[in-house]
């Protein structure tokens, strides 16, 4: 993958770095065991507190009504006439099939499919690319993809076989919660679904929101993402993808308010003097692969600012922080929870 699929959006630039650092995020515990402390405590938060499962909406699993016709946001108009083979090449589409209850037609996944339902699927990626072969191999009828996914002569070679292959808008902002929804559950003929599941994950994240706390200051959020065994260190600014989540959970994205225009940007101490963050937030198994907070600490400048002065480092898991999907809702309890906490300078 090139510099310019790096560019195309903060979901892609994450994916690429992961990739380098293959292998190396499982270095740590998964629950900050071996600094003294755990980070991530909410519902959604670090691996070991629950079960990485969804949610199925109630009931019986819906009836595609096909042959549908979409418009893929690469400008094709696609059409899908059968659902019964699905392959989603993105854990957040991925997470919304599932939520659908469409999860038993799914027959192939990419990395990003965390969640334990499709542990058992065959990977049709390598590394973070999407393999063609891999794909055909599964015969599918359908193939959905984000409009960061490639390479492109991969799904030029799944649509050139005949499989429609849908691409949707990468997620920026809780905004693109209900939109994604909608447009997934169209494209696989369950409109009634996508509604209903619209109107639950709606009231969810409404009713987090309502219970925010009231008065006080606004916590500074620093986003950092972090591969410790690649030596991949970068702060979130305005296009990370973090900011809509941050500032629904009562906070300030420290990066996008210091100006910081772009998605992510080399981690400088003159960048986190300026950001001068309340709260630092990462991924979980980007903590561990710099060996926990105390090892996030050692980065040069992170220490010197009040988070790390405070040791108030909130943790969410990889595969549910930026999906902006139907546990969406549980990430920003977890959020939320974490940066109002009270820090530990232990």
């Amino acid at each position: 993958m090139t510099q310019r699929h790096l560019l195309r959006g903060p979901l892609a630039a994450l994916l690429l770095l992961a990739a380098l650092a293959l292998g190396g995020c499982a270095t740590g515990t998964g629950d900050g065991s071996g600094t003294g402390e755990k980070a991530g405590t909410g519902s959604a938060g670090s691996a070991g507190d629950t079960a990485d499962r969804l949610e199925p909406l109630e009931g019986p699993a819906p009836a595609p009504a096909l042959p549908v016709t979409v418009d893929s946001a690469d400008g094709v108009e696609i059409t899908v006439d059968s659902a019964e083979r699905i392959i989603p090449l993105s854990g957040s589409i991925a997470e919304i099939v599932y939520t659908l209850g469409l999860g038993e037609r799914v027959v192939g996944r990419d990395v990003t499919a965390t969640f334990e339902e499709a542990a058992d699927l065959p990977v049709v990626t390598r590394g973070h690319e999407v393999s063609a072969e891999s794909v055909l191999s599964l015969h599918p009828d359908v193939v959905l993809i984000e409009s960061t996914t490639g390479p492109a002569e991969a799904i030029d070679q799944i649509r050139g076989a005949g499989v429609p292959v849908v691409v949707f808008e990468a997620a920026k902002e809780l905004d693109d919660v209900a939109t994604r929804i909608t447009a997934v559950a169209g494209a696989l003929g369950v409109p009634d679904a996508g509604d209903a599941l619209n109107d639950r994950t709606g009231q969810r994240i409404a009713a987090v929101r309502a219970g925010l706390p009231s008065g006080g200051d606004r916590p500074r959020v620093a986003f950092l993402y972090l591969r410790g065994t690649a030596s991949v260190y970068l702060i979130g600014g305005a296009e990370s993808g973090a900011s809509s989540l941050i500032e629904a959970a009562g906070g300030i994205d420290a990066g996008k308010e210091s100006g910081l225009t772009k998605d992510f940007t080399p981690i400088t101490s003159e960048a986190l003097v300026t950001a001068a963050p309340d709260v630092i937030l990462v991924m979980t198994k980007g903590l561990d692969s710099v060996g926990g907070v105390d090892g996030l600490l050692e980065i040069p400048g992170i220490a010197e600012t009040p988070a790390g002065a405070d040791r108030r480092i909130a943790d969410i898991q990889d595969g549910v922080l930026l999906n902006y999907g139907p546990r969406t809702d549980e990430v920003l309890a977890d959020l939320t929870a974490q940066i109002h906490a009270t820090g530990d300078a232990a």
